[in-house]
C-alpha cells in the first residue's frame, strides 16, 4: 500500500519521520528511498548549520569575556550540545553510507573519516570541544 502513494504524499510523511526509523523507510520502493535520501541530505545539512550557530553563540563565553562560574556553566552546557548535534548528525550520516545513500566518494571519505574520529573519542568537526 505504501508503494501506491503520491510522491507528494511519502515527501510529507519522510519529512516527519525520526532520524532513527528514517533509513528503515527508504526500503519500500524506489521512490521512497529517494525521497528519504533527499531528506537524509537535507537533515546532513541543517545539523551542519546548527553546529555552525551553536558555535557561534559560544564565542562571546570565551574565558576572558566572562567571570569563571558563568564560563564554566555555559562551556559544559555548550560541550553537550554540540555533541549532540554531533551524534546527531553522524548517525545520519553513517546510515546514508551503510544504505548506498552517498555516491560521491569525497562525501564517502568524510564521513568515514568523521565517523573514525568519534569512535575513537575525537572531534570530528576539529571543534576544539571535546
Amino acid at each position: 500500500m505504501l508503494d501506491r502513494l503520491p510522491v507528494e504524499i511519502v515527501k510529507r510523511i519522510v519529512a516527519k519521520i525520526p532520524d532513527t526509523d528514517l533509513i528503515a523507510v527508504s526500503k519500500v520502493d524506489r521512490v521512497w528511498w529517494q525521497e528519504v535520501r533527499q531528506e537524509a541530505y537535507k537533515r546532513w545539512k541543517n545539523y551542519a548549520t546548527m553546529i555552525g550557530y551553536v558555535r557561534a553563540l559560544g564565542k562571546p563565553f570565551e574565558k576572558g569575556n566572562v567571570d569563571w562560574i558563568t564560563f564554566e556553566d555555559v562551556n559544559d552546557f555548550y560541550k553537550r550540545w554540540i555533541d549532540r548535534l554531533t551524534e546527531d548528525q553522524l548517525y545520519i550520516m553513517e546510515k546514508m553510507l551503510r544504505n548506498g545513500m552517498v555516491v560521491d566518494p569525497q562525501e564517502r571519505e568524510t564521513i568515514e573519516h568523521a565517523l573514525s574520529e568519534h569512535r575513537w573519542g575525537g572531534d570530528p568537526w576539529g571543534l576544539g570541544v571535546v
